[in-house]
């Protein structure tokens, strides 16, 4: 099963929150989680890090718990499988999609989310995993949008149609059905 859950403003909703937690399924003190910074390459979005790690760390994860990757050194397979999510924060997704394609890391994070690891995209970390380039992640084929007034509508999401997404929505992606949820 996958666990993917795409937003625009990591886990701020407790339902968001509360879905990360269910997929990890352990004790939070000891997972351990990849937080990957790679898209913040602007004032804005260094801003909004300390936000997201405080995602984490509202969780119970502990600190030490917490890598921070910037994607300028490719990974292994063996040293990503170490960890139990991936936190892909926001900035700019065409600087993301580029060092994706150029470490060709969509191999690794295919095999770790088959392997089953979690995959947390903020932002641009979600962007990068839909239809919108094609050297992202491509979890889904669908374009999409976030930080949005208005929302696509709330459930089962069909194949190719544009998706926006609010600041309290997700998408959960579990390799069945991918659906909208907030």
């Amino acid at each position: 099963m996958k666990k993917i859950l795409l937003t625009s403003t990591g886990l701020e909703n407790d339902n968001i929150k509360n879905k990360f937690l269910e997929l990890l399924n352990c004790d939070v003190t000891k997972v351990k989680v990849l937080f990957i910074i790679t898209a913040a390459n602007d004032p804005d979005a260094v801003r909004i890090l300390s936000k997201c790690l405080a995602d984490l760390t509202n969780c119970y994860i502990p600190d030490e718990n917490i890598t921070i990757y910037d994607m300028h050194k490719l990974l292994t397979q063996d040293q990503i499988n170490q960890y139990d999510a991936l936190y892909v924060c926001g900035g700019s997704t065409k600087y993301l999609v580029d060092r994706i394609s150029e470490l060709n890391f969509k191999s690794i994070v295919d095999k770790y989310i088959e392997n089953g690891g979690i995959y947390i995209g903020v932002s641009a970390g979600s962007i990068a995993a839909s239809g919108n380039y094609q050297n992202g992640f491509c979890f889904i084929r669908n374009n999409l949008d976030v930080h949005c007034d208005r929302g696509t509508e709330n459930g089962i999401i069909t194949t190719n149609n544009d998706i926006f997404l609010t600041d309290n929505q997700a998408i959960f992606i579990d390799g069945n059905e991918n659906i909208i949820f907030e």
